[in-house]
């Protein structure tokens, strides 16, 4: 039997397609919607999300075989429900709901549309009771378009009175000046903890995508570059290290070995690392993070729009006791031989075969006058054996009774019991920057949370993508600028350290030809002192004194 739509159903969705979007960008109504308690939306060009939810869905386009109903005006269907899935990442309609407000130009919402999610068990479809129809909803977006409006929306936790200021700025180098401002740490060696709020969401029977970039321009040496998400009952003036998180997901640097990108996630309130080694880009490029949780437990992670990880939630995590678990009575037979290869019994060593390297020389005879008692026992020196022909060893042959390695056999354990709700959350409602950096200057930008996979990678294109080329050879020629300003003043160093070492050289002389002029000075005053006193002592020694010299005059 055909599925036939109710006239309940068809309102709500030409009411859905009426409030959808058109053309490129979010309906400027949706901004009107309730703001979060707590935090607030301008209409500036870019903001984060409030309550509403974007009325768009995939714009994918759906299967050729459908089941459709026009909305009676232009002969479009109004309703179409596709056979095959058209997008990774739907959810049911109703609920809590969010909307995009103003956006950076480029980044455009599809046309609306209904279709199926059934994608992997992606979609609301693989979940009895739930509607097949589903739409796009984006829950928070930041990309600080709009000046100081952030300080507005992001809160910066009290917990700590030295926690380090953010700034906003495009850094060093970028694409634009303009649209690349983000969220700056400022201070080296300091702990930071600020926070967005956003209307509180469950990801329950929907993909879950939590995207952001970062730029370590500084050459982060040691420092952390995630998010974390919380829960609503946060507080975020007083958010910490220790405060309980959902997840926690981003790169962490501290030297040149030690860097992977966290993901961590909480289960039954307990935090558990992913298993596996994810190694984050080191350089002073942006880079965008993405990581993806959806309902059948499947997981993926992208670096830059480009998958590096994927896998299931059960098996890359600890969440579960294993499935099996070696059985406690089973035990190895005692005559299971697990050796390849042994020593043949058989083989014996031949009897000329000589295995000392060294014997006694026999062309050494004990000496005439050696006495026992008094010298000991005479022992011919050592000489190397002519016929020595190594360490005799047996062959070495294949086992014939060799079983091969014991397995210990499995049972299952009794403690696992599957859990296909690993991935879902409650409530989540707070987004934070809570890290340490030792030196600062890491760029924080382009925040999004949504349902949509195809969504997000096309934010990341038209954000991320369109900078990355003109910011790398900006930052090439920055830096090339840097090397040669650097070689500037190396330059002007060692030619001051030259012009120093020689004025140096020369004010030593010049102290040492005055040392000498002085040193020669004093050695002719000693000289005619000494000639002086000669001449007294002639004088005496002919036996003429003072007096008689007076006489004679």
């Amino acid at each position: 039997m055909r599925w036939m739509p109710t006239l309940a159903a068809v309102a709500v969705l030409l009411a859905t397609s009426a409030g959808g979007q058109s053309q490129e960008g979010p309906s400027p109504g949706l901004t009107d919607k309730p703001k979060v308690s707590g935090s607030t939306t301008d209409s500036g060009k870019t903001s984060p999300t409030d309550s509403a939810v974007t009325d768009s869905t995939t714009d994918s386009t759906t299967d050729s075989t459908t089941d459709s109903v026009t909305d009676g005006t232009d002969g479009t269907a109004a309703n179409s429900r596709a056979t095959e899935p058209t997008s990774v990442g739907g959810e049911r309609v109703g609920g809590s709901a969010t909307a995009k407000t103003p956006h950076r130009e480029g980044v455009s919402s599809p046309s609306p549309a209904t279709a199926t999610a059934d994608v992997g068990g992606d979609g609301p479809a693989t979940f009895p009771g739930h509607p097949w129809q589903w739409r796009r909803r984006v829950y928070f977006r930041e990309e600080f378009e709009d000046g100081d409006g952030w300080k507005k929306r992001w809160v910066q936790s009290k917990h700590l009175s030295e926690y380090g200021k953010f700034q906003l700025t495009a850094g060093k180098f970028y694409g634009d000046k303009e649209k690349d401002k983000g969220l700056q740490t400022s201070e080296d060696a300091k702990f930071y903890a600020l926070s967005a709020r956003f209307e509180p969401f469950s990801n329950e029977g929907q993909s879950l995508v939590l995207q952001f970039s970062v730029k370590h321009e500084q050459g982060i040496d040691c420092g952390g570059g995630y998010v974390k998400l919380f829960p609503q009952d946060l507080d975020q003036e007083d958010m910490h290290s220790n405060s309980s998180y959902y997840i926690m997901f981003g790169p962490d640097i501290c030297g040149m070995g030690n860097n992977k990108v966290h993901v961590i996630l909480n289960y039954k309130g307990k935090n558990h690392e992913i298993n596996k080694t994810i190694k984050c880009r080191i350089n002073k490029d942006t880079h965008l993070y993405t990581l993806i949780l959806r309902p059948d437990s499947t997981y993926g992670v992208k670096i830059d729009n480009e998958l590096v990880i994927v896998g299931t939630l059960e098996d890359d995590w600890d969440f579960l006791p294993p499935k099996k678990i070696k059985d406690p009575y089973a035990r190895k037979p005692r005559k299971w031989d697990e050796r390849p290869q042994i020593e043949d019994p058989d083989d014996k060593k031949p009897e000329d075969w000589e295995d000392f390297e060294k014997i006694p020389d026999p062309d050494v005879k004990k000496p005439y006058d050696w006495d026992t008692a008094m010298d000991g026992e005479w022992e011919a020196p050592l000489i190397p054996n002519p016929k020595y022909k190594g360490e005799w060893k047996r062959r070495i042959i294949d086992n014939p009774n060799y079983k091969g390695e014991w397995v210990h056999p499995e049972i299952d354990n009794p403690k696992y019991k599957p859990d296909p709700n690993i991935y879902r959350y409650y409530n989540i409602s707070v987004l934070g920057l809570d890290i340490w950096q030792v030196k600062s200057g890491s760029i924080f930008d382009n925040f999004l949370l949504t349902n949509d996979e195809e969504f997000a990678e096309k934010v990341g294109n038209q954000t991320w993508g369109v900078r990355k080329d003109p910011e790398r050879i900006w930052r090439e020629a920055f830096e090339e600028e840097e090397k040669k300003k650097h070689l500037e003043e190396t330059k002007k160093k060692m030619e001051a350290d030259d012009e120093e070492e020689k004025k140096y050289a020369i004010e030593e002389e010049a102290e040492y030809d005055d040392e000498e002029d002085e040193f020669a000075d004093q050695s002719e005053l000693e000289n005619d002192k000494e000639l002086k006193e000669e001449e007294d002592k002639t004088r005496g020694g002919n036996g003429t004194t003072g007096a008689d010299i007076k006489d004679e005059l």
